[in-house]
């Protein structure tokens, strides 16, 4: 018989269970500690996990109407987008507990579950009362099951059953291993379905017409002939751009130059269930226009540039410098999410189809892989202008991103400012005349010393921010304590810490702020297990909110 289980993890428990313990406990969560309000996510109705577990899920919950069970459905997030009971008391221990949906499972936010360690061991488990980390799931017994799609085995969700007793039935897992199973074939149907669609569609386009025809779907790209001698890798991404547009339209046409430069016209057709048609015709008129170019200009293009650094570091202003051949543009991945992914790809497409001047793409570890895949087929042409790239530091970088920065044969990182402490005072003075202040305006001594024992996280801005400050405190005569905000007095720097050390710490931060703070794909990114991840988090004081300073 086995001892019971402590609220520290200690006592005798299976091996998945003490395992997963001991990963709650360096993820540093208390077991008493209530569950946070779900985040404000987007829950999509329509999802092909939703869809095919709508019917499958209906049919289970009405075999359970009358028992203690529940049911939660989890997407590959780990966030709950669906729950069942039909037990008020049920229902009010889950809104108590905040498990509504959009609430997250995963372990590193609630410990020990039946879902959350689904996700983190790849396998189904029944988490039986006081094996739960949380002290509040203690009345539960549950069992989840993993859904993966017959088609790529990625995971696609978790199914659990839940009831408020000591034990689980040993009926419950033939019953939910059926139910996944149904769910999972209803997944494979709706993938065929919808490419048998597209593929309808692709086949009655091209037998119409001898056109360059192409049909894009999720995971399939058709073309016919004359699309495979007209279009380049790059003219595909493009137009799968296109295709997630935002026109609601069934039916939309946009003219533009492919990466060869011919001016074309595009008809797309978009497919019930997924997926679109396009019809490209060349325009009669386009002609490709050759640039000749001397050896030189030549080698200046070939040479690709990137500038690396942590937000703040001056990277963007670095860049401009490093434009040496005008008219210089400047494209910013935020403009993808506001004017959209389509604009973004036609303002890049014009920037590079002249061969002169200089193209600079601020942040390309921002940018999705489908306009990364743009910039990729660019740089590698020997006819373009000369591109130069920013990043956060190049270790983080990772897919198409690290890739790109790859391609870059110059190559120039920016440290932060805490590890520059001795240039401070010069490039506070540089800012101090920047802004305009009068030539009498000076720091002080202590001042200097104050703004040189700084961490200063939001590097060169942050600092800039603080001049800006204490100018329009004070207009003539020399800056003092006083006018520094107070935040910013301490003339003791904190205890420096080793170079290997804060190397590692940088990596770790770059990965973890790479990850939007998921330490599950940072700690994938690192090439290290979670556990070790937490150990280095805990030895290099690294804090989660630390990935979220800008």
């Amino acid at each position: 018989m086995r001892a019971k289980i402590s609220n520290d993890g200690s006592g005798d428990m299976r091996p998945d269970i003490a395992e997963s313990w001991r990963r709650a406990n360096l993820a540093g969560l208390d077991p008493t500690a209530p569950f946070q309000d779900p985040a404000d996510v987007e829950i999509d109705t329509e999802s092909s996990l939703l869809v095919g577990a709508a019917p499958v899920l209906d049919e289970l919950e009405s075999s359970l109407r009358g028992s203690s069970y529940a049911t939660v459905l989890v997407d590959r997030d780990c966030r709950v987008v669906r729950r069942w009971f039909d037990d008020r008391r049920v229902g009010e221990r889950f809104d108590t507990l905040n498990l509504r949906i959009g609430a997250s499972l995963l372990e590193d936010t609630i410990g020990t579950n039946a879902l959350g360690t689904v996700m983190e061991t790849r396998r189904s488990i029944a988490i039986n009362g006081a094996e739960h980390f949380a002290q509040s799931l203690r009345c539960f017994s549950c069992y989840g099951h993993p859904i993966r799609h017959p088609l790529t085995k990625r995971i696609e969700g978790v199914l659990d059953i839940s009831a408020k007793i000591n034990k689980a039935s040993p009926l419950l897992p033939p019953l939910i291993a059926r139910a996944v199973h149904d769910i999972e074939q209803r997944l494979l149907d709706g993938s065929r379905a919808s490419e048998k669609s597209l593929l309808a569609a692709f086949q009655v386009a091209a037998g119409l017409r001898r056109r360059a025809i192409v049909a894009i779907g999720e995971n399939i790209v058709l073309s016919n002939q004359s699309a495979s001698d007209l279009l380049s890798a790059a003219d595909i991404a493009l137009l799968r751009v296109l295709m997630d547009g935002p026109t609601t339209r069934q039916d939309s046409k946009v003219e533009l130059s492919l990466a060869s430069g011919q001016p074309v016209k595009i008809h797309i057709t978009k497919i019930d269930g997924g997926g679109a048609v396009l019809r490209v015709d060349p325009c009669s008129s386009g002609r490709t226009r050759s640039v000749r170019r001397s050896r030189s200009n030549l080698a200046s293009a070939a040479a690709r540039t990137i500038v690396a650094g942590e937000p703040g570091t001056g990277r963007t202003t670095r860049a401009r410098q490093l434009a040496a051949r005008p008219p210089a543009k400047l494209l910013r991945p935020a403009l993808a999410l506001v004017n959209g992914r389509e604009s973004w790809a036609q303002d890049f497409q014009n920037a590079v189809r002249d061969s002169t001047g200089s193209v600079c793409i601020d942040g390309i570890d921002l940018l999705p892989d489908e306009l990364l895949d743009l910039v990729i087929e660019a740089a590698g042409a020997r006819d373009r202008p000369q591109l130069i790239f920013t990043s956060g530091p190049i270790r983080g970088l990772t897919g198409r991103a690290a890739l790109l920065a790859g391609m870059a044969t110059q190559r120039e990182e920016l440290l932060p400012l805490s590890v520059r402490r001795t240039d401070i005072p010069e490039i506070a003075n540089a800012m101090l005349r920047s802004i305009g202040a009068d030539k009498s305006v000076h720091f002080t001594p202590r001042v200097v010393q104050a703004l040189s024992a700084q961490s200063w996280p939001g590097n060169l801005r942050e600092l800039n921010a603080v001049i800006e400050y204490m100018a329009n405190r004070r207009t003539v005569g020399g800056l003092v304590m006083d006018d520094l905000p107070e935040q910013y007095r301490s003339v003791d720097p904190a205890t420096p810490m080793a170079a290997l050390d804060q190397a590692a710490r940088d990596v770790i931060v770059a990965a973890l702020r790479h990850a939007s703070g998921n330490k599950v794909k940072a700690a994938r990114a690192l090439g290290m297990s979670r556990t070790t991840l937490y150990a280095r988090m805990r030895t290099l004081r690294i804090a989660t909110s630390d990935a979220w300073t800008s």
